[in-house]
């Protein structure tokens, strides 16, 4: 498993000069969400489309990807720059959608013809339309076949986003919902949200690996962490509290690295 509740959506409507949040929000937001006086500018590793949304894809898994995404946003919309600048500004998390998908940014009120992996032609706005992203950031997130398979629709903080990612890089949206999917990590089970998950079995720091190992003459297991990660959140509340695999670790050492 790659180590990486629902929380809050929130998003720019469609409508000029109005700024708004979804239903599912859960959180408040700590940026001024009114529209922004200067236009966005994507990031210069954004793909510039083909004009073909198949060809897009062909040339995203020529590089090695497993698909495309195509990123639906307004030109002054604050969520779409707090999209951009916090979520994709996270190191790890640009690292890990960049290893995965390139991304075609369509403006949701442009005029130019792009066509969709079905082979019909439609102006942006009539492809923003046809996928219902009319909450801003919104991504499509097109398989190997060129299949929209997930549809995020609004803007996810990081943690939510992050998962995300996760669930569709793995294959999860295959057999659950996204919903279902961060129900699965109990939020408050283990873990103070933004922090690692704190567990008895884990021996305290200092660490030294090979005297460890010596001292006790039981294997040791290195667990690779970091905070606000729904997947690790996902392990502790699922298989580490398996009575099963709990018995199978006292057996052992345990070390949490962040």
């Amino acid at each position: 498993m790659k180590l990486f509740l629902a929380i809050v959506i929130t998003s720019c409507f469609t409508l000029p000069a109005i700024a708004s949040q979804s239903f599912e929000q859960a959180e408040l937001t700590d940026f001024n969400d009114a529209m922004l006086d200067e236009e966005l500018v994507h990031p210069d590793w954004f793909s510039i489309s083909s004009g073909s949304l198949n060809d897009d894809l062909e040339e995203s898994l020529a590089e090695g990807k497993i698909g495309l995404i195509v990123y639906f946003g307004q030109k002054r919309c604050a969520y779409c720059e707090q999209f951009l600048e916090t979520n994709l500004g996270i190191a790890e998390i640009q690292k890990y959608l960049r290893a995965s998908y390139n991304i075609i940014p369509i403006d949701i009120w442009g005029i130019d013809e792009i066509k969709d992996t079905d082979g019909k032609l439609y102006s942006e706005r009539e492809l923003s339309i046809r996928y219902k992203t009319n909450f801003t950031p919104s991504l499509v997130f097109y398989d190997r076949e060129g299949k929209p398979v997930f549809r995020l629709r609004g803007y996810y903080p990081p943690y939510r986003f992050r998962a995300a990612l996760t669930y569709v890089v793995e294959g999860f949206y295959k057999k659950e919902s996204f919903r279902d999917y961060l129900a699965r990590a109990e939020s408050g089970l283990f873990f103070m949200l933004g922090g690692l998950n704190e567990r008895e079995f884990f021996i305290k720091p200092p660490y030294n690996l090979r005297q460890t190992i010596k001292n006790s003459g039981e294997p040791l297991a290195v667990f690779f962490e970091q905070g606000n990660c729904h997947a690790c959140d996902l392990l502790h509340s699922g298989p580490l509290n398996n009575d099963q695999t709990l018995s199978e670790i006292k057996k052992m050492g345990a070390i949490q690295l962040n």
